[in-house]
């Protein structure tokens, strides 16, 4: 039978958990404190940011959210991380991607100091992922390994493959996975025979942004399955990059869309602010 990786549920258990920490260190004195900076008037986004407000309140830390124009200049952004990174009671630093066309991603990410950056991507961060010595990574892939660990699976000698490449996702992950002693195979829009590499699977994960790209013929039955893509299918309903209605069946477990990963991803970012302001606690 497949067992569903309830990333809804999970989300909530540890959360109830860090709640209770929060409310430890607040009464020590710190109140862990996390920063948004929302660029333009992308509808997503602005979805996106008022989630994670509303996690970190419940949770009772300070989420601080900047709203800046579509019009900023690179110079203006920078002048705010600058700021925030100077600013005491502010842990976790994230700057919503996109951005607006004038301003290079790149730029504003290695703005912030390494040790606020909340978001794992900074060079320093992805540097201290790959020699193994990690502090911040990724949220995404961080909520897996979290989601994996609250169902008891641990990935040590499987044979994992990432689908995707993405500094978001793809690459942290696969990152992730070596540090637990997973083999990997990272695999792409160039892979050749991608469904003979994906077949090999133990652990699959699926990050195209492809709605449904993964069919049942790609997948070793039993494999754990976990679907990163949010999509919209042609018949405009949200769906995964795996066709679930066809892989479920033969997967050993595996993540629904809504429901999985999504929440475990916000979580990962609660997780990792407390983490962050722990050093301030203890400093």
């Amino acid at each position: 039978m497949t067992t569903i990786l309830d990333g809804k549920q999970t989300a909530n258990t540890l959360m109830a958990d860090l709640k209770d920490t929060v409310s430890a260190m607040r009464a020590q004195g710190v109140t862990p404190g996390l920063a948004v900076v929302l660029v333009g008037d992308d509808p997503a986004s602005a979805i996106y940011v008022r989630n994670k407000q509303r996690r970190a309140e419940g949770l009772g830390i300070n989420s601080v959210k900047k709203t800046m124009p579509a019009t900023t200049t690179q110079a203006e952004l920078l002048a705010v991380i600058d700021a925030l990174n100077h600013d005491a009671s502010i842990d976790g630093i994230l700057v919503q991607l996109p951005l607006p066309a004038q301003i290079d991603a790149d730029t504003v990410i290695e703005a912030i100091d390494p040790n606020k950056d909340v978001d794992g991507f900074h060079p320093v961060n992805v540097g201290r992922l790959w020699t193994h010595t990690p502090g911040v990574v990724a949220s995404t892939p961080f909520g897996i390994m979290a989601l994996l660990a609250h169902y008891d699976i641990d990935v040590t000698g499987m044979n994992a493959v990432v689908v995707g490449r993405s500094n978001i996702v793809g690459r942290p992950m696969a990152g992730l996975l070596l540090n637990h002693n997973a083999t990997v195979t990272i695999a792409h829009s160039k892979t050749k025979d991608l469904a003979a590499v994906t077949r090999q699977a133990d652990l699959l994960v699926v990050a195209t942004g492809l709605p449904e790209f993964i069919t049942a013929e790609m997948v070793n039955p039993g494999a754990i399955v976990i679907d990163v893509g949010m999509d919209r299918n042609a018949a405009g309903q949200l769906v995964g990059d795996v066709d679930y209605a066809a892989v479920a069946p033969i997967a050993g477990a595996i993540t629904p869309v809504p429901g999985g990963v999504g929440p475990m991803t916000i979580a990962a970012l609660m997780m990792q602010t407390v983490e962050l302001a722990k050093r301030r606690l203890n400093a």
